[in-house]
């Protein structure tokens, strides 16, 4: 039994031809039987969003390491919902704190280090998620077949707005929610998958979208080791033909054998 993941992200074709970086980031930790996922979109207009998504991902997944090692309970039992926000909320001051002290390092503006801020912590029997930002979390609980749209996107007013970590509001924006069951798969991603993966009508799954995935991790004994079907998908002209954003797919599946 335990956890099976796989993190990639990929530049979109419109940074590719302005020859910018991927302004994407995610990752996951694996910690006995919990695993932590986080995703970071960098804000296009901000001139180190790329440095800021990264250096965010990884606060995150240090602040629960850190958690992990000094508490070999952990997460093992389910957090309240006051319970989860303030962990949330404790990580997210973390994240501001260490993206100051760059800002301050490299003179940077800090506001220059924008991206949005998607994470999870997920055992065989809850999960708890919070988002900051556009971008999705969807999961699949073991006994059913349906996919769960988390949170709806932050939008903002604007079109091509929304919340930021380094908003001066991203706490009192950021959405937080407790599921108090297992859930079987999981998926995060940053915005530029939206339109494929969510009906903004209703924002409900897209099922054909997430089911290979699945089925993906599930015959993938080791995902990291053979990562060539997620890469190629990133990566394939059908796709970038659809969405010309930078891109990222965390994957998550609970096996029980």
């Amino acid at each position: 039994m335990g956890w099976k993941a796989i993190a990639r992200y990929d530049v979109g074709t419109s940074h590719q031809s302005q020859e910018l970086p991927c302004q994407d980031y995610g990752g996951y930790g694996i910690f006995h039987d919990v695993i932590v996922g986080v995703v970071a979109d960098g804000a296009g207009s901000a001139k180190y969003s790329d440095v800021g998504s990264e250096l965010a991902v990884k606060t995150v997944l240090n602040c629960f390491e850190r958690v992990n090692s000094s508490d070999k309970q952990g997460f093992s039992q389910p957090l309240s919902q006051k319970g989860t926000e303030k962990v949330f909320a404790k990580i997210v001051q973390e994240v501001i704190v260490q993206l100051r002290q760059l800002a301050d390092e490299k003179d940077y503006d800090f506001n220059d280090l924008a991206c949005t801020l998607l994470v999870f912590i997920a055992t065989p029997h809850w999960l708890g998620a919070m988002q900051i930002g556009d971008g999705f979390i969807v999961v699949r609980p073991q006994d059913s077949e349906d996919y769960q749209l988390l949170f709806q996107p932050d939008k903002g007013e604007f079109a091509n707005e929304t919340t930021f970590i380094t908003s001066r509001d991203a706490l009192e924006e950021m959405q937080v929610k407790v599921i108090s069951e297992p859930q079987k798969f999981i998926c995060a991603s940053t915005d530029g998958l939206e339109k494929l993966a969510i009906r903004i009508s209703d924002w409900k799954p897209f099922p054909p979208f997430f089911k290979p995935f699945e089925e993906y991790l599930e015959e993938t004994a080791n995902p990291e080791d053979e990562a060539e079907y997620l890469v190629n998908f990133l990566k394939s002209e059908r796709l970038n033909a659809r969405t010309d954003d930078d891109k990222t797919l965390l994957l998550c599946l609970w096996e029980n054998n």
